[in-house]
């Protein structure tokens, strides 16, 4: 029996990686498939090392799903990152589903015969291909249009960076001073070890 393990991914801390969830949660339902794990991080889509991804990668059993809500949560990689991604996902022989991929759709029950399974398998390979080459684009796109955008505002004296997420900041502090562990604060808030670990050095130590 195939696994369904959901990746959602969002690029900062200030965005909500579980923003989707319930989308993929109609998704499944309405195929009658059920869900068994969940992996949620906020990580760039444009570099490999993700640790939920990798971690989900490591529980997956052969003929396993990857669900996602789009080719672009998994991958906004570059060619060479892409190739490696698709040898790991080849070798695990997990199978990836996408809400914007409808011909892979049929992947997620299994219930084909081996040649039809074949011929999807090669067409979502093309469209996973296609799709992530655009996704990649997007994104070198947008950084090109916010550099831009930066070296402008520098010029005119205008940039001051990112705001802080004073709201969320504090409420990191507050559950840190009351004990809470690093894994519950990122579930809550779905921000990043480092961005915890960044607020508790700045607590104020006991004395």
């Amino acid at each position: 029996m195939c696994f369904i393990r959901a990746y959602l991914r969002a690029s900062t801390d200030e965005q909500d990686a579980s923003r989707a969830r319930a989308q993929v949660e109609a998704f499944a339902a309405e195929r009658g498939m059920q869900i068994a794990a969940w992996y949620v991080e906020n990580e760039s889509g444009a570099k490999l090392a993700r640790p939920e991804l990798f971690r989900l990668l490591a529980d997956a059993h052969p003929g396993d799903v990857l669900l996602i809500e789009q080719v672009d949560r998994l991958s906004r990689l570059g060619a060479a990152d892409w190739e490696r991604l698709k040898a790991e996902l080849a070798t695990r022989k997990v199978r990836v589903v996408a809400l914007d991929l409808p011909t892979s759709w049929t992947m997620a029950t299994g219930k084909v015969d081996d040649f039809t399974q074949r011929m999807f398998d090669a067409i979502n390979g093309m469209l996973l291909d296609m799709l992530a080459a655009i996704a990649r684009k997007d994104y070198e796109d947008r950084r090109r249009r916010q550099m831009q955008g930066q070296a402008k505002a520098k010029a005119e004296g205008k940039y001051v960076g990112r705001p802080e997420n004073k709201r969320r900041n504090t409420r990191i502090a507050t559950m840190l001073a009351a004990g809470t562990s690093y894994s519950a604060i990122q579930e809550a808030t779905g921000c990043s070890r480092a961005t915890i670990a960044k607020i508790a050095k700045r607590a104020p130590k006991a004395v």
